[in-house]
């Protein structure tokens, strides 16, 4: 069993699809973080046969369910003094922007790089989401 050390401090984004925490770690940007970032990757999980975690050790201010839309079963624990003080589970938001981009090329975002790829989520139980622009749809695949 691999075993990597207890954080402190910090945040463990657990319940990852297996493949999934290098899109978190690019989107949130961690490589620029003046902190331990560990990424345990296919580790064995009871619930999901395989998962991803990561580790960081600090504590930062995002809003995680923006995530969702990547991992919608992913759980944030926070830890201080080494205990778990707080588990959040995210939730779907309403409205997404600069996450994920428009497939369509006809889209405006297609022809005018610089805005903003938006999408309102039209459907919550099969997590689907529209783009605002051109109503291309989004559904995260369950496997990657």
């Amino acid at each position: 069993m691999l075993n990597i050390g207890g954080l402190n401090e910090g945040i463990v984004m657990d319940h990852i699809q297996a493949g999934g925490a290098m899109d978190i770690y690019h989107y949130l940007n961690l490589e620029k973080l003046d902190c331990s970032v560990a990424i345990i990757k296919n580790a064995k999980s009871s619930k999901m046969g395989r998962k991803d975690i990561i580790k960081i050790d600090q504590i930062i201010d995002i809003d995680f369910n923006m995530l969702a839309v990547l991992e919608p079963h992913m759980t944030i624990n926070y830890i201080r003094d080494g205990i778990r003080v707080e588990k959040k589970h995210v939730t779907l938001p309403e409205h997404i922007y600069g996450i994920i981009k428009c497939k369509n090329p006809r889209c405006i975002t297609s022809i005018e790089q610089e805005l903003p790829h938006r999408f309102k989520l039209t459907n919550p139980e099969k997590g689907l989401y529209r783009c605002e622009y051109c109503e291309q749809s989004f559904k995260k695949p369950h496997n990657k």
